[in-house]
Formats: C-alpha cells, structure tokens, sequence
C-alpha cells in the first residue's frame, strides 16, 4: 500500500526563519515547502507525494545559518 504523504518533523531551539526545501535527485527544486519565521519548539510539514514520481528526493532544511540535507525515497 502506497502512501501518499511524509511528515518532516523537526525543532527548532530558538526562533528563527526557515526553509525547507524538495529537490529532485539532479538538483532541480520541486516544492518549497516552508519559508517563513517560525518559533521556538517542534514542529511538523506535510509533504503530498501523490504527484511525485518514484524516485529519490533532498529535502533541505535551513534554520538561519543552519542547513541539514536529508534523503527520502518514494516508491509507489
């Protein structure tokens, strides 16, 4: 059964604008998922995979100076 969403959790130890940002494998932006201030504490973004193709993703997180990569594979 495929899943048609992925919850990026995250927190944040003080305030702060961020960024979180989808690319394809080859570098190619495909969703910004979040770009705005944000406040100190957990918090959580939905990304809708339904229209994605299968495949291997970045997800890029920025939290002021801040930047982590991670990878999520989608297989439908």
């Amino acid at each position: 059964m495929f899943n048609s969403s992925t919850i990026i959790e995250y927190a944040l130890l003080k305030e702060g604008v961020v960024t979180l940002n989808l690319y394809d494998i080859t570098g190619r932006l495909v969703k910004q998922l979040v770009n705005e201030q944000k406040p100190m504490g957990r918090h959580k973004t939905t990304i809708e995979s339904g229209n994605l193709a299968s495949g291997v993703y970045i997800y890029s997180l920025r939290v002021d100076d801040i930047n982590i990569n991670k990878k999520l594979v989608i297989l439908k």
